[in-house]
């Protein structure tokens, strides 16, 4: 694998935006590690639980500003998009099969997620394990589909928001950013709970609009810094003043979150992670030239999304074999000094129960990538993307367990599998012998 990924590295012309690619495998990594270290397994008489150490210890919420780089994954994905699109509209049958064959990449690799953990529920049923406990344990492996199915959305609409850049540029970013705030200022300050959940569009689109300017390259150090400064004095005052949650992720006890529905307060953040990720970029990119650091880059964004996607199924399984083997490392109270000693071993043991998922599923990531011939049509396509969204979403809520026979919610299930289905035009077995 390192051998074939030097090969690739070789290959790669010295033109290709590199950093873009290492900024959106990084942004993964930061929100697996996050989640590895922040949430924190606790049964100190064999009962499990899953504590949070954002409400255990407030200083550390400090470190979603830190962790929470979704804005990042938004922005590259912009970029990333805008290079994609840009090319394929020049060509008819490009442009036709394009939604199919860039949803296929996201869609595709879920699959076997939500299958895996709808058996395991069906045998949990049978076995007559605690419905509840059952519910917990899928919802919690399932959180990575929330944001792949806003992501997805996102996507979705890229001929439509790329046409809106290409028409006002980053007054579009301001306009998103204006809705956001009023939606904040109703929401939030009026108490409309409900208009909240509209903020999903324009806070994530306005950072994926973000991703298009970079791609344009028209950028300049003033301009950086005056979205850096933007950011800056907007999340101060978010956080200050208006009285805005300091974490940057969803907290038990919280009044409400910044993450679900976003604030614009992530937007705030992700303007300074942006800021500062242009600042970066053409070090980054020069460094990056080098074989080595960019073979590394291109063997783990090959399976990014099986990294992302199995990362707390992972956090699931160990704790279970924890439970079973007297709940050795369960047993230190979250937060104190042992527990943080211990956080190394406890990631070093997640990478080594990853690496199985990552041999067996990061095949069908390869696959989803390498397809040819991709083209389900616009309709066929769009209506299975919003089926397989709502099952997501639905899962990503409820968990995929029922307390009655099955065991199983089938509805999001089929859902999400027939809408990839639709979506995709066909799920593939992986990559082909060469």
């Amino acid at each position: 694998m390192i051998e074939k990924a030097r090969e690739a590295a070789r290959q790669t012309p010295a033109s290709r935006n590199r950093a873009a690619d290492c900024y959106r495998t990084i942004a993964i990594l930061f929100v697996v590690l996050g989640h590895w270290i922040l949430v924190a397994p606790y049964a100190p008489e064999g009962q499990l639980a899953l504590r949070n150490i954002l409400a255990e210890q407030h200083w550390t919420q400090y470190l979603t500003w830190l962790f929470q780089v979704m804005p990042v994954f938004f922005f590259v994905g912009g970029f990333s998009n805008a290079a994609s699109w840009s090319s394929a509209r020049r060509s008819s049958e490009k442009s036709q099969a394009w939604a199919t064959k860039r949803l296929s990449r996201l869609l595709i690799p879920v699959v076997p997620l939500i299958i895996v953990w709808a058996l395991a529920a069906a045998i949990a049923f049978g076995l007559g394990v605690d419905p509840d406990l059952a519910r917990d344990a899928s919802r919690a492996a399932l959180i990575p589909v929330w944001f792949l199915a806003v992501y997805i959305m996102v996507t979705l609409v890229v001929p439509i928001t790329f046409a809106l850049w290409e028409r006002i540029g980053l007054w579009s970013v301001a306009g998103l950013a204006v809705l956001a705030i009023v939606i904040d200022v109703v929401g939030v300050g009026a108490g409309v709970q409900w208009l909240r959940w509209a903020n999903y569009a324009p806070v994530w689109l306005a950072v994926h609009q973000l991703g298009y300017w970079w791609w344009r390259s028209d950028q300049n150090l003033r301009s950086i810094v005056a979205l850096c400064v933007i950011g800056v004095v907007w999340l101060a005052i978010l956080v200050g003043p208006a009285g805005y949650p300091l974490s940057m992720v969803s907290v038990p006890g919280e009044e409400f979150s910044n993450t679900r529905p976003p604030t614009t307060a992530m937007l705030a953040l992700g303007a300074i992670q942006i800021a500062l990720l242009l600042m970066l970029a053409k070090p980054v990119q020069t460094w990056l030239q080098g074989e080595t650091p960019w073979a590394l880059v291109i063997l783990t964004a090959r399976n990014i999304m099986t990294i992302y996607l199995w990362h707390l199924t992972v956090v699931t399984l160990v704790a279970g074999f924890s439970l079973l083997l007297g709940g050795f490392g369960l047993r230190i109270e979250p937060g104190t000094g042992a527990w943080w000693l211990f956080r190394p071993i406890w990631v070093a043991v997640l990478i080594g129960g990853l690496l199985p998922f990552i041999a067996i599923f990061g095949r069908l990531e390869a696959g989803s990538r390498s397809r040819k011939k991709a083209n389900a049509g616009k309709l066929q396509t769009y209506s299975g993307t919003l089926l397989s969204c709502a099952g997501l979403t639905i899962l990503a809520l409820n968990g995929v367990s029922m307390d009655r026979a099955p065991g199983i919610n089938w509805v999001p299930v089929l859902l999400t599998v027939v809408g990839v289905i639709l979506a995709t035009g066909e799920i593939p077995r992986g990559r082909k012998k060469q």
